[in-house]
C-alpha cells in the first residue's frame, strides 16, 4: 500500500500554499481563530470533490476533462481557460521571492523571475514529471511537519490555544469587515481549488490508480523515454463482474483513504497550526500590513519571541512551500491544457502529450516573467484574483461532475446517495461565494 500512496500527498502539498501561509494567517491576525470552521468546510467540500474526480478516473483511465468533453466539446477548453486567468498571475512564486528577500535581501521581483525559470527546468528536465512531484512534495510536508512542532512547542501561546474552540461554536459567522473577496479565496483556497483538484484525474493516472495503469505518463521530452505510443490516451469502462466490481471496491476504499489522510487531514491540521502561530504573533497588533508583508512582522516577532534562528527558519519554510506550490500549479495548468489539447483537438498530431505539456509550461513560466516585469507584484492582490476565478470555476465543475458520474458510468459506479448531495453542496456553495463576490467587485467599481 505505501509504494502507491502520494496523489494525496501531491494534493495537499500543492495546496499547502496561499491559503495556509498567506490567506488563513490573514485572517486569524485580523479577526481572531473564529473563522476556521471555513476551512473545515472547504476541505472537507474539496475532498468530495476530488473523490468524484478521481471516481472517474478509476473507473475509466480517462481524466475528468476527457470525461467533460464527451458531454460537450468544448467543456475542458472552458475549464482549461478558467485555469490559466486563475494563474496567469505568479503570485505564489512572488509571495515565495518576497520571503527569501526577507532572509538575504534582494529585489523581490529579481527572484521570482529567477524561481519561475527554475520551476521550467524542474518540471521539463525530470524523466517522469510526476514522480519528481511527489518527491518535492513528500519533502514539503515532511519539512512543514518539523516546523510546526517546534512552533507548538516554543511560539504557539496558551491564550491562542484557549481561542482555539471558537471555531465550533461560532460556526457560520462571518469576519465580514475583510471583505467577502478575501473571505471566498480562503474557502476556496483551503486544501486545493480551482483547476488543482481536477488535475487528481492526472495524478492518479500517472500513479497508475485502477484502470489509470494502462495509460502512458508524461516524461520529459529531453530527459525521459516516451512511453508505448500504441497504449491510448482514450478510456474503457471495465465490465461490471464479480471479480471486477471486487477490485473496484477495494481501489476505490483505498483511494478515499489516501485522501482523506494525506489531503484532508494534513491540510486542515496545516490551517489551524498556521492559524495558531498568526493569532499569538500578530492578533490585535495596531497597524498591520494588508499584505504579505504581514508576514515579514509575523517572523520579526518570531524573532523576538524566539529567537532570530526561529523567524529565518519560519520565512525559509515559507518560501520553500510557496516555490513547491508554485511549482505544482506551473504543473497542473499545464497538465489540464495539455490532456485537453491531445485528446479533443489534436488527435492526430505527430505531437504527444507530453511534447504539449513542455511547451505549454515554458509558455506559462514566460507569462509569468511578462506579469512580473510589468510591476504587477503585490501577493495577496494577486491571489485574492486567483481563487476568485477559482470559486467560480469550482462552481461549474462541480455540477459537471454530478451529471458525468450519474450518466457516464455503470450503475454499480455512479455517484449516489450523500455523495450526490455533496456535490449538490459544492454547486450551491461555489455559486453563492461567485455572485456575492461578483456583486462586491461592482460596488466596488460604481459604489
Amino acid at each position: 500500500m505505501w509504494r502507491i500512496i502520494g496523489p494525496g500527498v501531491v494534493a495537499a502539498g500543492v495546496g499547502l500554499s496561499s491559503g495556509e501561509f498567506i490567506l488563513w494567517p490573514y485572517i486569524a491576525s485580523q479577526a481572531g481563530l473564529f473563522f476556521l470552521w471555513g476551512a473545515v468546510v472547504g476541505v472537507v467540500t474539496q475532498w468530495f470533490l476530488n473523490m468524484e474526480v478521481e471516481r472517474y478516473t478509476l473507473a475509466t483511465g480517462e481524466t475528468a476533462m476527457t470525461g467533460f468533453n464527451r458531454m460537450w466539446r468544448h467543456w475542458g477548453a472552458v475549464l482549461a481557460t478558467l485555469t490559466y486567468a486563475s494563474n496567469l498571475w505568479p503570485g505564489w512564486a512572488t509571495s515565495s521571492a518576497t520571503m527569501l528577500s526577507y532572509v538575504f535581501g534582494g529585489e523581490p521581483t529579481v527572484i521570482a523571475i529567477g524561481l519561475l525559470l527554475l520551476i521550467g527546468a524542474i518540471l521539463t528536465l525530470a524523466p517522469v514529471v510526476y514522480t519528481a512531484l511527489e518527491r518535492m512534495l513528500f519533502l514539503k510536508v515532511a519539512v512543514i511537519g518539523v516546523f510546526f512542532l517546534l512552533a507548538v512547542l516554543f511560539a504557539v501561546e496558551a491564550a491562542s490555544w484557549r481561542e482555539l474552540p471558537k471555531a465550533v461554536t461560532h460556526v457560520g459567522q462571518f469576519p465580514t469587515e475583510l471583505g467577502i473577496a478575501v473571505l471566498m479565496g480562503a474557502i476556496a483556497y483551503a486544501g486545493a481549488g480551482g483547476g488543482q483538484n481536477l488535475c487528481q484525474s492526472n495524478w492518479i493516472r500517472d500513479k497508475g490508480f485502477g484502470m489509470g495503469h494502462y495509460v502512458p505518463r508524461l516524461v520529459s521530452p529531453v530527459t525521459g523515454k516516451e512511453e508505448d505510443a500504441t497504449r491510448s490516451a482514450a478510456g474503457y469502462v471495465f465490465v461490471p463482474t464479480g471479480e471486477n466490481l471486487a477490485r473496484w471496491k477495494r481501489w476505490w476504499r483505498f483511494a478515499n483513504t489516501e485522501q482523506a489522510l494525506t489531503f484532508g487531514l494534513v491540510t486542515v491540521v496545516t490551517i489551524v497550526l498556521a492559524s495558531l502561530l498568526a493569532h499569538s504573533t500578530l492578533f490585535g497588533a495596531p497597524g498591520l500590513s494588508n499584505d504579505v508583508g504581514f508576514v515579514e512582522e509575523e517572523g520579526q516577532v518570531l524573532q523576538a519571541q524566539v529567537g532570530g534562528w526561529f523567524g529565518v527558519f519560519f520565512w525559509l519554510i515559507g518560501a520553500f512551500s510557496l516555490f513547491s506550490a508554485a511549482t505544482g500549479i506551473v504543473d497542473y495548468t499545464s497538465r489540464l491544457a495539455a490532456d485537453v489539447l491531445k485528446s479533443t483537438y489534436l488527435r492526430r498530431s505527430r505531437h504527444s502529450e507530453s511534447r504539449l505539456y513542455f511547451c505549454l509550461v515554458w509558455g506559462l513560466v514566460a507569462i509569468g516573467v511578462t506579469v512580473l516585469l510589468l510591476g504587477l507584484d503585490q501577493p495577496l492582490v494577486l491571489l485574492v484574483i486567483s481563487a476568485c476565478v477559482a470559486g467560480l470555476m469550482m462552481f461549474v465543475y462541480s455540477a459537471l461532475l454530478l451529471v458525468m458520474n450519474r450518466r457516464a458510468l455503470p450503475a454499480p459506479l455512479k455517484v449516489r446517495g450523500y455523495r450526490a448531495a455533496a456535490l449538490v453542496w459544492g454547486i450551491v456553495l461555489f455559486g453563492a461565494l461567485s455572485v456575492l463576490t461578483v456583486r462586491q467587485q461592482i460596488l466596488d467599481l460604481f459604489g
